[in-house]
């Protein structure tokens, strides 16, 4: 996957970036706020290679065979299209298999849309001049669309679809048949291949009046080829307190976010201050090439910070060096390889319904439903995340709750079946179906309170251990959407540090204007593990939370933000547990 990480956190967390040594708060670091700035996330990417080939195409040539040739697009939000690749042209074939890949970088947290097009190219065109064919001057024999993580989440990630007509989508007379497209898909071994580094500096110089300095390590990228330019920040170490000759935890990159292991790096090491300003203390330019010889050679590199004299841009090479003390590179399993092997997501959702929302029927509430069709903060966060965890459910029967409200004829419930039954049967067919069901709840359950998160999580904690103990592939995502703070915190803690060893991760959504600064508590970003009132300890983090007002009229989505350390969680999960992909896929 993407990310980078390093070890178990503990101590401060590194609150740093470039040089310039941004500001930022205490319960973020300088990777996050630097792509969500942008708009980015550092969620799963993977580099998927698509392998083409279509069958019984239609016949446009008189004296011989059609010569087809595909394009791929990706399809935004408002239609447009932007052209991905296309193939080499197979003369004088209507089943062809295309040689050319077509390489795009799977997200796991966005709904990627893709346009499949055929041609029957009428000039003779060989090898690369396809690229520099005019599209409008050729034949058009019929289009697919499907979304990206359909092709992933496939047995065998092989999917086939039977091609269309533009006209089509919009005619009722009976579809032609202009034959089928069958598209495999491959990560490339780069997503799945990591390097492990253990840094080590010495003779650092001390930055603090009353101790010595508290050091970290930033790790950034150039954004374009080259050895100068802005960069990205893409991994950082955990905060070594009061320590001029610090080793840090062993830190894992991923190949796919470096790009290649003769790409420069920049390697800073900071002085951390908890007003943000951080102190840069030295740096290093170095490739994973020059740092695996680092490693073998035993040396040190020099550390050195850059001189400004008037104009002219100097170094000034430093007594403090840097160490990599331990370098190995393997390949580990990626998310994508536990979807081959049939595992699948099971998305579930919890309701806010306190009193505290306002009246349903009134235009200032959050539970107003809008005529107009524009939906309310509850209905935009069901739905953006449903949309794309809707894939990874293989039957699509979603587990729905309410809580803090008193349904038709009963007590006040904190975890009561979104779809009006009773007992054990909260599931719901289908994304849409969840909405209607919520949009039916505001007609029948009367707004109440207090807000309590831990019958929700239990119930959703129970469905994972008996997914567990069925030995079902399974992991289980529960989304909590609420308009105000918990009064439960102690039990909530409780219910998420247990949960915390089952298949299952929270993501929670703030709506409104409450001050949710207590539930970023529950959110384990600054490095402090969840402790239950008996004093046990989370085993991991399973918990995202997101103010909707951070992301709401943004450039980042709430999915976006919701779903970045999902994947991330996921393989904690199974590498905790042991749990390899099956190579067996199921036979339902």
């Amino acid at each position: 996957m993407g990310n980078c990480f390093s070890g178990d956190s503990h101590g401060k967390f590194a609150v740093g970036g470039t040089s310039s040594a941004p500001n930022t708060h205490a319960s973020n670091d300088a990777v996050d706020n630097f792509f969500s700035s942008r708009g980015h996330n550092r969620g799963l990417f993977s580099q998927i290679e698509l392998s083409l080939s279509a069958s019984n195409l239609r016949d446009r040539d008189v004296l011989s065979k059609s010569d087809p040739l595909a394009v791929v697009y990706t399809k935004g939000k408002d239609g447009s299209l932007q052209e991905l690749g296309r193939t080499e042209v197979v003369s004088n074939s209507l089943n062809p298999q295309w040689i050319t890949k077509i390489n795009v970088t799977y997200c796991f947290e966005t709904v990627q849309t893709l346009l499949f097009r055929v041609y029957d190219v009428d000039t003779q065109v060989h090898g690369p001049e396809a690229k520099t064919l005019k599209l409008d001057d050729q034949q058009y024999l019929g289009e697919c669309t499907c979304k990206l993580s359909q092709i992933v989440t496939v047995p065998k990630r092989s999917w086939t679809a039977d091609l269309v007509t533009i006209a089509e989508s919009t005619e009722s007379t009976r579809p032609k048949k202009l034959g089928q497209l069958t598209v495999n898909a491959e990560e490339e071994l780069i997503s799945k291949t990591t390097v492990e580094l253990t840094f080590r500096c010495s003779n650092l110089e001390n930055k603090d009046f009353f101790s010595k300095s508290d050091c970290f390590l930033v790790i950034s990228k150039y954004v374009q080829s080259g050895t100068s330019g802005p960069t990205i920040p893409i991994c950082r170490t955990e905060v070594l307190n009061n320590n001029l000759n610090p080793k840090w935890k062993p830190i894992f990159l991923n190949m796919s976010q470096v790009g290649n292991k003769d790409a420069p790096l920049i390697i800073e090491c900071f002085n951390f201050n908890s007003n943000g300003k951080h102190d840069l203390l030295g740096k290093a330019q170095k490739s994973i090439s020059e740092l695996e010889k680092l490693s073998s050679s035993k040396q040190g590199e020099n550390l050195f910070l850059p001189v400004y004299i008037g104009k002219d841009h100097q170094s000034k090479v430093l007594k403090s060096q840097l160490f990599v003390d331990e370098f190995s590179e393997s390949v580990r399993h990626s998310f994508l390889d536990y979807l081959l092997g049939g595992c699948e997501m099971n998305f579930m959702v919890a309701i806010d319904f306190t009193a505290s929302n306002g009246n349903p029927r009134l235009p200032d509430s959050l539970h107003y439903v809008d005529h107009s069709g524009r939906p309310n903060a509850y209905q935009k966060a069901i739905q953006e995340v449903g949309d794309v965890l809707q894939f990874y459910d293989h039957d699509k029967e979603f587990p729905a709750w309410g809580f803090g409200g008193r349904p038709i004829d009963g007590p006040i419930s904190h975890c009561f079946n979104l779809n009006g039954s009773s007992g054990n049967k909260p599931t719901i067919s289908g994304i849409q179906g969840i909405m209607n069901a919520y949009g039916q709840a505001l007609s029948n359950v009367s707004l109440a309170g207090p807000t309590l998160f831990g019958p929700v999580i239990n119930s959703a904690a129970k469905l994972a251990s008996e997914s567990v103990a069925a030995d079902e592939h399974k992991y289980f995502v529960l989304l909590i959407i609420t308009d105000g703070v918990i009064t439960d915190q102690q039990e909530t803690i409780d219910a998420l540090v247990m949960a915390s060893d089952l298949p299952l991760s929270v993501l929670i959504v703030g709506v409104g204007g409450a001050d949710f600064k207590e539930m970023e508590i529950l959110d384990a970003d600054n490095g402090e593990k969840l402790h239950s009132s008996t004093g046990r300890v989370a085993s991991r983090d399973i918990v995202q939370f997101v103010p909707f007002r951070d992301v709401q009229g943004g450039e980042i989505s709430v999915v976006r933000s919701l779903l970045a350390e999902l994947p991330s969680q996921f393989l904690t999960y199974m590498k905790n547990n042991d749990i390899q992909p099956k190579t067996k896929l199921p036979t339902t």
